[in-house]
């Protein structure tokens, strides 16, 4: 536990220390956000606003982790507190950071070329899935090689699974290897683009991102304490464990990035003196399909992230509308510029919707809380 505070703490002090230096680089880069045209009229006033805040909370995450395994080295017992760098730190920071390459490149063209179109839909559809297919492969056939003392192995758990997951694994559910990296994949792609369209007022994506991902956090934690590769707890045949791989590294990196994002939130807030761009969102939404991949909980996702499946519902259903219909359904999608336009005010609309998105991660974690008092019997 030691260790995930300490990387939530140095993550927190990073990000809020450093992003008024990015505001001041990007500023003097000119590289300010291009409104749509066609987005809300109030909108215009926040053009010229520094993007690409992101690069700040994902180099803060991967400094945390650093910073985190250097407190583990202090634990008594090396072999279940990890403190070796793993596979599942690998997984999960290469999907942020990757992710958010790839927003990274879509924010540069739109800087660039001073217009709200940046890398193209094909352009950005081969990036996730690329990104997603890279780290599938990584987290299904890497298998952990932990030993016990005797050299005995102890835990020979892939980062993801061959199985659909809910709370846990779903052994009737199994779909094999090819077919899970296809998932993974999915998962990616709906994160990303998730987090993506719901970062559209200030302060919204990244407040919603630190409740999923200190819900993660608290999952991961829960899981290491109650791991199947740790004797000290199986060693009651009665205690139910997870079979998961690394849960520490998970809850670690899942705990460094919520700190990031809250240290970010102190400047994204409205009004926002920087906004975290396709870098932040894609490489917020990489991370979070990693966590729900880790964590074995990936049908548990849009629960977990609820405000999220909404706003990307409220795009689907105003696009097949239009298309079959002619019609919309919304005056506006993604669903927080519906209310825009209907009178709501900005900081109203965000505060809501964080209250929804708390409503999504407190019914999905007592979910997973009953799940482990059933299976105790």
């Amino acid at each position: 536990m030691r260790a995930v505070i300490i990387a939530v703490g140095v993550a927190f002090l990073i990000s809020l220390l450093c992003t008024p230096i990015a505001i001041k680089v990007f500023t003097r880069l000119k590289a300010g956000q291009p409104i749509r045209a066609e987005g809300p009229a109030m909108h215009q006033g926040k053009k010229g606003t520094p993007t690409m805040g992101g690069v700040v909370f994902i180099l803060a995450t991967v400094i945390a982790y650093v910073a985190g395994h250097l407190a583990l080295t202090t634990l008594p017992d090396a072999q279940i507190a990890q403190v070796e760098p793993t596979i599942t730190a690998l997984v999960l920071l290469g999907l942020m950071v990757f992710s958010g390459a790839v927003g990274f490149i879509d924010d540069f063209l739109k800087v660039r070329k001073r217009h709200s179109g940046g890398l193209n839909k094909r352009g950005k559809l081969a990036g996730q899935i690329l990104v997603g297919a890279i780290f599938g492969v990584v987290a299904l056939y890497f298998p952990s090689t932990m030993t016990d003392a005797s050299g005995a192995a102890t835990n020979t758990e892939t980062v993801g699974a061959t199985t659909l997951s809910f709370i846990r694994d779903i052994p009737a559910l199994e779909i094999g290897k090819i077919a899970s990296v296809i998932v993974i994949i999915f998962v990616v792609m709906a994160a990303t683009n998730g987090v993506n369209l719901t970062d559209g007022l200030d302060g919204l994506a990244t407040g919603a991102s630190v409740m999923v991902l200190a819900a993660y956090a608290l999952i991961a934690f829960w899981q290491y304490r109650h791991w199947c590769a740790d004797p000290t707890y199986t060693a009651n045949p009665n205690n139910y464990c997870y079979a998961v791989r690394d849960p520490l590294e998970i809850a670690l990196i899942a705990g460094a990035a919520a700190g990031a994002c809250v240290g970010f939130l102190w400047w994204n807030t409205s009004p926002a003196r920087i906004f975290m761009g396709d870098t932040g969102a894609l490489g917020l939404g990489g991370l979070i399909a990693g966590m729900a991949m880790s964590t074995r909980t990936i049908l548990l996702l849009p629960i977990i992230g609820g405000l999220f499946v909404i706003i990307t519902m409220s795009v689907v259903i105003q696009i097949i509308s239009f298309r079959t219909t002619g019609k919309r359904v919304f005056r506006m999608s993604p669903l927080q510029h519906h209310f825009e336009l209907a009178g709501w005010s900005e900081v109203n609309i965000v505060v809501r919707f964080w209250i929804i998105a708390g409503i999504g991660v407190a019914i999905a974690l007592g979910l997973f809380y009953s799940d482990f008092l059933a299976s105790m019997g």
